[in-house]
């Protein structure tokens, strides 16, 4: 049985059971004095004896009260791991995080609570077991991978109740950002009193930071601004092959250069050491005759640069060099004519042959690389002296980037010429085919559907109708097609058009569609933009059953967001930076040969047979697409089908209101009276039109041009409408109508042209303006003229 402690004789309730006891004494006393009974004193007294007792027993057999837990200060740890460079934090043995420093939490973007750390699954759980060993073992050490780079984890229990968690950059993370600090300050004095002038270079050779001796040498003061400015330009070779700063020309102190290996990454800075060495007439020689620091010199350009001997052999190639001829990963080339195509190579090799003789100067040369023989480069060739083996110098730029900005720009060029080119071929066309048109209808005016030559009229004006959708496919390419652009959603646009894709592909194709989250409304013309889906279909089901006449392919269309922070990683040069939504259809196709990829969008190229292709389907997705403000790519990887992804630009702005259509104009209504002024430059349009108008019932005046027509009112009374071309010769239609609104104000106003609305809004943009795009038939001019008069 476990015995209670003695009651404390000063706690105010030993006090008050004392006085409670002695009160019972005190009043069997005064009880036995007053009744004379010793037995009724004797249980008072008693009574007194139990409850003092009982209160005692109550108050042992109590708890005490708790203290409150005391406040932990944690100002000073807090200041402690703020004051350290690595990621510090600290947990309770409940798991909770009780303090970390701003490296921690710039490190895991947040506080998160370690081992739960916004890492790989595997990495956490190696984490956490690494935390249990550190509580039973007092300290625990890991390594993991965070955002590209390796952590040296250290985990150290404090007392009983705390864990310290530690993340340090690893020691094989090569980041040379560290360094600059270093190189700078007391550890670049340091080196500087062994003799050492040291730097650390970006990966093109410029300089992050440098010691303050290499300052005073290649600059000429110790606290000169060296940071960012080319390091080779610091530095020449004199005419023995010895290195010397060129501020201090050949009569400065002979130097060695050292690279200092730091890491292996491909990305990292460069660390170098200048070394003053005596002047020995003749450079070590390492390898071959070419010395060491002119190798490293040479290695460290930032542009392509390689050392040939006399002989026309090659000696030292510089990465930049490497990248820039697209030497591939193998044996390197024996020879520059290695690198070129077959026509080339005597010429290069004469070159090479004249400068390792002797020649003086330096020279240019175009040759084209046998890896890409459509993309002529330039050589510099150069003699060199004093450099052992190394006789001729060859720099070459790397143009792979260039080069493809070229060819993109080039290309947008020529798409640009043969646009305008389509667009005018067109409008041409237009003006035919509204003549033939009109023509046919008159024609048909005057035949009943039994006449032996109604059939061949009906089947001129159907192929009329099939060389007029032709032309609004040109029209489409060259981005002068009028459009009705509407807020929408791809994912929308792609189910609507699914059940027509399902009929056009048939049994043997199947369909793939997969929709992203998070895509942003666009704005382009609906119809069009089904347009596109259709065409790039059909395009890739025949591709697929050319591959596979029987077992067909699959097609698959994605849509899906693209971020801003995701255009601006791709590093693309034609790609405006933005948030973009995507549509990609891509197939199993035969693909694209790599040669006509930089011409499936121009019209008329088909790679189909001849007979099973008009060249325009592709023509008219690249305009329908720019049109709209979008850009669209092509890819075809070798073995694969064919890719073709659309990157259309987001819309933000508020749905504008739509204006109601104008109400049709029934048949029946399209009779009316009144005078006509018919302005058109094309005789056969004129003639149709007014022949047109005639028969409706109208009393039509025409003229060949705006200067004819000004002259025609000016001796005739006001006309109910004013029907004119857009684009004429003399004087155009919209300056013609703003003399004659000058004189008659409310004067109705039909343009017909066979460009595109949307290419002559601004030009025609007057009020009470009609629009009528050609070819139009001779029901359609009826309509729109008694659509234009009601309007009055």
């Amino acid at each position: 049985m476990a015995s209670l402690a003695p009651p404390d004789p000063q706690s105010p309730a030993t006090r008050a059971t004392l006085i409670a006891g002695g009160a019972g004494v005190l009043a069997a006393l005064v009880v036995f004095l007053v009744l004379g009974d010793w037995r009724v004193a004797a249980a008072f007294l008693a009574t007194a004896i139990v409850l003092g007792g009982a209160a005692l027993a109550f108050r042992a057999a109590r708890p005490a009260p708790l203290a409150p837990a005391p406040t932990i200060d944690w100002s000073v740890a807090n200041a402690l791991a703020a004051a350290s460079a690595d990621a510090l934090a600290v947990t309770d043995r409940d798991g909770k995080l009780v303090c970390a420093n701003r490296a921690y939490e710039k490190l895991f973007e947040g506080l998160p609570i370690p081992p739960n750390l916004p890492i790989d699954p595997a990495a956490a759980a190696a984490l956490g077991t690494t935390g249990r060993a550190a509580w039973r073992d007092g300290e625990s050490e890991a390594t993991l991978t965070h955002g590209g780079a390796a952590l040296d984890i250290g985990i150290v229990r404090a007392g009983d109740d705390m864990l310290v968690w530690r993340f340090a950059r690893a020691a094989d993370a090569g980041s040379a950002v560290d360094l600059d600090p270093l190189l700078g300050g007391k550890v670049g004095d340091r080196l500087a009193s062994a003799g050492i002038m040291v730097a650390s270079l970006t990966p093109q050779g410029r300089v992050r930071a440098a010691n303050r001796v290499l300052r005073l040498r290649a600059m000429g003061q110790a606290d000169a601004a060296i940071e960012g400015r080319d390091f080779a330009r610091f530095l020449t070779t004199d005419s023995s092959g010895l290195l010397r700063f060129e501020r201090e020309g050949a009569a400065g102190n002979p130097l060695r250069l050292l690279q200092v290996p730091v890491s292996a990454q491909d990305d990292a800075p460069l660390v170098v050491a200048l070394l003053d060495e005596e002047e020995s007439g003749l450079p070590a020689a390492i390898g071959s005759n070419v010395t060491a620091h002119v190798r490293a010199l040479v290695s460290l350009l930032p542009f392509g640069m390689a050392l040939v001997d006399r002989e026309g052999r090659f000696v030292h190639m510089n990465d930049a060099f490497v990248r820039a001829a697209g030497i591939a990963a193998g044996p390197p080339p024996l020879y520059p004519g290695d690198l070129v195509v077959r026509e080339d190579k005597g010429a290069l090799a004469d070159a090479i042959r004249r400068f390792s003789g002797g020649a003086a100067h330096s020279a240019d040369m175009q040759v084209r690389l046998a890896g890409r023989p459509d993309e002529p480069i330039a050589l510099t060739l150069a003699g060199a002296r004093g450099l052992g083996e190394a006789a001729v110098l060859i720099s070459l730029k790397e143009t792979g980037q260039e080069g493809e900005l070229k060819r993109q720009v080039a290309q947008a060029i020529k798409m640009q010429a043969v646009g305008q080119l389509a667009g005018g071929v067109a409008h041409d066309f237009n003006n035919i085919l509204t003549a033939i048109i009109g023509h046919c209808d008159l024609m048909l005016m005057r035949h009943s559907p039994g006449d032996s030559d109604y059939d061949d009229i009906q089947q001129v004006r159907a192929n009329s109708n099939r060389a007029a959708a032709l032309t609004r496919q040109l029209l489409a390419f060259s981005r002068q097609q009028t459009l009705r652009p509407q807020t929408l959603q791809l994912p929308d646009i792609i189910s609507e058009v699914s059940n027509l894709l399902t009929r056009l592909l048939g049994e043997t194709v199947r369909l793939d569609v997969k929709h992203g989250r998070g895509i942003g409304a666009v704005r382009a013309d609906p119809g069009q933009l089904e347009q596109v889906v259709v065409n790039l279909a059909v395009n890739a089901r025949d591709a697929m059953l050319a591959k596979n006449p029987n077992g067909g392919g699959t097609l698959t269309i994605e849509t899906l967001a693209i971020t801003a922070a995701e255009v601006r990683r791709m590093d693309d040069d034609v790609l405006p930076i933005g948030d973009y939504s995507v549509l990609r259809v891509s197939d199993t196709g035969t693909g694209i040969p790599i040669e006509a990829l930089s011409k499936i969008f121009e019209p008329f190229f088909t790679t189909k047979e001849i007979g099973k292709g008009t060249g325009l389907g592709l023509s008219t997705v690249y305009g329908i697409v720019k049109q709209s403000g979008g850009y669209i790519f092509a890819e075809s990887p070798p073995g694969q089908g064919a890719v073709f992804t659309i990157y259309l630009p987001v819309h933000t702005a508020t749905e504008a209101p739509v204006k109601p259509p104008p109400k049709p104009v029934r048949k029946a209504d399209t009779w009316g009276t009144g005078t006509i002024l018919l302005v058109e430059d094309e005789a056969m349009v004129r003639a149709v039109a007014e022949r047109a108008l005639t028969r409706q019932g109208y009393k039509v005046l025409t003229a060949e041009h705006g200067e004819a027509a000004l002259d025609l009112l000016a001796n005739c009374d006001r006309p109910d409408l004013l029907i004119s071309d857009v684009v004429m010769p003399m004087m155009d239609g919209p300056t013609m109508v703003r003399h004659v609104r000058a004189r008659y104000p409310d004067l109705p106003i039909l343009f017909m042209s066979g460009y595109a609305e949307e290419q002559l809004r601004r030009s025609i943009d007057l009020d009470n303006v009609a629009f009528l795009p050609k070819p139009f038939s001779v029901q359609q001019l009826a309509e729109a003229a008694r659509a234009a008069l009601l309007t009055d």
